[in-house]
């Protein structure tokens, strides 16, 4: 019921999520979803609270933040990442359509718990990290944000080439080969020369 209801809310948005097409998708009755929800509303506040669990549980708990480089963190990160949304991909899907659209007002309680969740996880990717390590001629801070929009758009080509596959079925050994050839990239743009 759970997979099905971060489905319809992810892929139809507030507003034009469907009670009806949430149970037809979970294969249960309408009652059902109603004894556990009295609204749609209580259901989707429901998932945000939920999901904010699954995510600091399952990836921002996950990440190793003794690693001082910024793009070996990234790609450990996106290790991390991957193993979760095997578990779960419509919960990453809920929150994109989430923050991207931003069409429904929250309780003050749910919006400060996500204000909390990316400081987490602002914190995860940028603490402790050595800055020494990228080259001079450019603002360290530049260089976070120029690789961190890099690796986002590269992970949102990804999603939108793997949208419709049986993620389980998968062979991701060549996609792991892609995400490091371009992590090499990033490395000898943004780093200092290797002595």
């Amino acid at each position: 019921m759970l997979n099905a209801a971060y489905k319809e809310f992810a892929e139809q948005g507030y507003k034009q999520a469907s009670t009806n097409r949430i149970v037809k998708d979970a294969g249960i009755g309408k009652g059902m979803l109603f004894y556990y929800f009295k609204s749609k509303e209580e259901l989707f506040h429901y998932l945000i609270d939920y999901g904010i669990n699954f995510v600091i549980d399952k990836y921002l708990n996950q990440l190793d933040e003794s690693e001082p480089d910024f793009i070996e963190r990234y790609k450990q990160a996106a290790q991390v990442k991957m193993k979760a949304l095997n578990e779960n991909s419509f919960i990453f899907s809920f929150f994109g359509s989430l923050y991207v659209n931003e069409e429904v007002e929250l309780p003050d309680g749910l919006t400060a718990r996500l204000f909390e969740v990316r400081k987490l996880a602002d914190s995860k990717r940028l603490n402790n990290l050595d800055m020494s390590l990228f080259r001079d001629d450019v603002a360290p801070d530049l260089t976070c944000k120029l690789i961190q929009w890099s690796l986002e758009g590269y992970e949102r080509e990804l999603i939108v080439r793997l949208k419709g596959q049986k993620l389980t079925s998968i062979d991701y050994d060549p996609y792991w080969e892609e995400f490091y050839d371009y992590l090499a990239v990033l490395k000898k743009i943004f780093y200092k020369l290797e002595v």
